[in-house]
């Protein structure tokens, strides 16, 4: 999937009802939009060697893990997370959560919330997000441009990307 194929303003709306809207993509900045109305945890802790994401929130509270310190951000306010920076985050108070992200460079994040976006509308995860399937499993992680905290790299590499490689193999698209 490449950038020219994403209309500008193409919503992916889950089941729970979240949303995340494709602003723009110029050059090495991907900008993405984020609505969430149910509270609780976004993502498992992770990592990018590479991306650096910031996000702005326009309204609403996003409470933030990063390196081990706790953030949270309201209406107005900014967090940038560097390359190698373990973090996490999550939806708080009763309000809607309106986000802006960021992402430089773009990886593959859209593709990541395309995939996610079709397994929870095929309800082909659990219910905590997570791919029922270990070959969608390894190319959902393929997608974040990461690694997840915790397990070793190399035992991530061979393993889910082994998984992803197997998916991609015997024709997984989304």
């Amino acid at each position: 999937m490449t950038e020219q194929e994403i209309p500008v303003g193409k919503v992916l709306t889950y089941p729970d009802g979240r949303s995340v809207t494709f602003l723009e993509q110029d050059g090495d900045i991907l900008l993405l939009e984020h609505r969430i109305m149910k509270a609780g945890a976004m993502n498992g802790p992770h990592w990018h060697p590479e991306l650096t994401e910031t996000f702005s929130i326009q309204e609403g509270q996003m409470q933030f893990l990063v390196d081990g310190k706790e953030t949270v951000l309201s209406k107005g306010e900014t967090i940038t997370i560097l390359p190698n920076q373990v973090h996490q985050f999550w939806k708080i108070g009763e309000s809607e959560l309106v986000a802006t992200h960021e992402i430089k460079p773009p990886g593959r994040h859209w593709q990541m919330f395309a995939l996610t976006h079709k397994l929870e509308m095929e309800g082909k995860v659990n219910k905590k997000g997570i791919p029922l399937n270990p070959l969608w499993l390894g190319l959902a992680w393929e997608s974040i441009d990461g690694y997840l905290a915790g397990p070793p790299k190399a035992v991530q590499r061979v393993v889910l990307g082994g998984l992803a490689k197997a998916a991609r193999g015997l024709g997984y698209t989304f």
